[in-house]
């Protein structure tokens, strides 16, 4: 398998929302490979196929689940997600920080549901369900939100959203064509 770059906010990839998954076949299986190889290279915790320019709608993911105390891994194809009610104060900067391998090493607060469940099936067509609090629960939301294109930094809000603006100016980022390569390359150093 390989590890593929990962595109950086401004792609038009990242911002557009993904297809549906219709053919399950040994190139699906084999993009999702890549995209677990993708993730572990670029230490993520979960990579949504557009990340590496892939318009299809499917996400890895292997975070933790702080009820389980385990980590959980897997992928959901077709997903569509289910949550308790957003928040809508500002986020906490110590407890609600987010970052993205799109964004390779920003970090903002970023306001989420505390629960989420998503359902899709898996890659080879089988209903897959996947339920979380927490951490878990964030990282499906942003997963989800990835294929339907919109990147964490579309949620910020007051003084996150302006130095993300800020932020995004000063590393030249948000136009077409930048991406990183985590099998050589640290988000640090992007």
């Amino acid at each position: 398998m390989a590890v593929r770059p990962i595109r950086i906010i401004g792609d038009p990839v990242l911002h557009t929302p993904t297809r549906r998954v219709e053919v399950f076949d040994d190139a699906l299986k084999a993009l999702v490979e890549d995209m677990f190889d993708t993730m572990e290279a670029a230490e993520g915790v979960g990579l949504a196929a557009n990340q590496i320019g892939v318009d299809l709608r499917l996400f890895v993911y292997d975070c933790p689940d702080e009820e389980l105390r385990a980590r959980v891994r897997g992928v959901v194809v077709n997903p569509v997600l289910e949550t308790s009610e957003r928040p809508e104060t500002m986020p906490d900067p110590e407890d609600d920080e987010e970052g993205c391998l799109s964004v390779p090493a920003e970090h903002f607060p970023t306001g989420r549901a505390e629960w989420a469940r998503v359902t899709g099936v898996d890659v080879d067509g089988a209903p897959v369900q996947v339920e979380g609090r927490g951490f878990l629960a964030r990282c499906l939301q942003y997963e989800t939100d990835h294929l339907d294109g919109v990147i964490y930094l579309d949620r910020l809000i007051g003084r996150h959203q302006r130095a993300a603006r800020k932020m995004l100016r000063h590393n030249g980022w948000g136009v077409p064509g930048l991406a990183w390569d985590p099998a050589t390359e640290q988000a640090e150093d992007v």
